[in-house]
C-alpha cells in the first residue's frame, strides 16, 4: 500500500460523492487543487463556489484552472470572502459537497490562517447548505498559533452532531509525528 496523504484520502471520498451537475463549495481555495477537482467532477452543468480571504490564493486557483484547461469548461466562481459567509452565496440544502483544508496557504504567509471561531461558523454554515446525501470533507491541520484550538473547536462541534442526521468519520494518522493533518468526512443522512 502506498503512503496516503490526508488530502488524498479526502479526495477519494470527494470523487465518490460529486456527480455531473452538482453544486459544490471549496471553503478554502488555497492553491486551487480541490477547486480543480470539484470543477472536473461537477462538469459543465455544475457550479463550484471557491472561497478564500486572500487574493493571492484566488489568483493561484485561477492559474491552476487555466493551466489544467479547466477555465471556462465548467462554471467556477472565485469569491474573496470569508468561508463563514458561504450561506450568503448558496441556498439551504442545495450543495452536494463542501471541502475545507483548515490552516494556512501552503507557500504563503503563515500568520494568515484559518481561525477557530470563523472555521466553526463556516462548518455550521456548511451543514445548513448540505443537501440530504451531501458530503462535508475537512482536512484539519493543527500546530501554529491557533491550529490546536481550531482542531479542538471543530472536533467538539462535530462530536455534538445528531447521529440520526449526520455520520462523522474521523481518521487519524496514529504513528506520525509533528501533528499530522486530521481527515474528517461528514455525511448528511437525513
Amino acid at each position: 500500500m502506498e503512503n496516503i496523504q490526508a488530502t488524498q484520502l479526502c479526495r477519494e471520498f470527494i470523487r465518490r460523492q460529486v456527480k455531473r451537475g452538482d453544486l459544490c463549495i471549496d471553503g478554502t481555495a488555497g492553491n486551487g487543487y480541490d477547486t480543480l477537482l470539484l470543477s472536473r467532477l461537477a462538469g459543465e452543468d455544475g457550479l463550484v463556489l471557491a472561497f478564500d480571504v486572500q487574493e493571492k490564493a484566488l489568483d493561484a486557483t485561477a492559474r491552476r484552472l487555466k493551466e489544467a484547461g479547466q477555465a471556462g469548461r465548467s462554471p467556477v466562481r472565485l469569491i474573496c470572502d470569508g468561508h463563514e459567509r458561504m450561506a450568503e452565496y448558496a441556498a439551504t440544502e442545495t450543495v452536494s459537497c463542501i471541502v475545507f483544508n483548515f490552516g494556512y496557504l501552503p507557500g504563503g504567509d503563515h500568520s494568515v490562517a484559518t481561525r477557530p471561531e470563523t472555521s466553526a461558523a463556516a462548518v455550521q454554515a456548511a451543514l445548513s447548505l448540505l443537501k440530504k446525501g451531501g458530503l462535508l470533507s475537512l482536512c484539519i491541520y493543527s500546530g501554529g498559533d491557533t491550529g490546536f484550538r481550531e482542531r479542538e473547536r471543530l472536533l467538539e462541534l462535530l462530536q455534538g452532531l445528531d447521529s440520526r442526521k449526520y455520520l462523522v468519520i474521523c481518521c487519524e494518522y496514529y504513528n506520525r509525528e509533528n501533528f499530522p493533518p486530521l481527515p474528517v468526512q461528514v455525511a448528511r443522512l437525513a
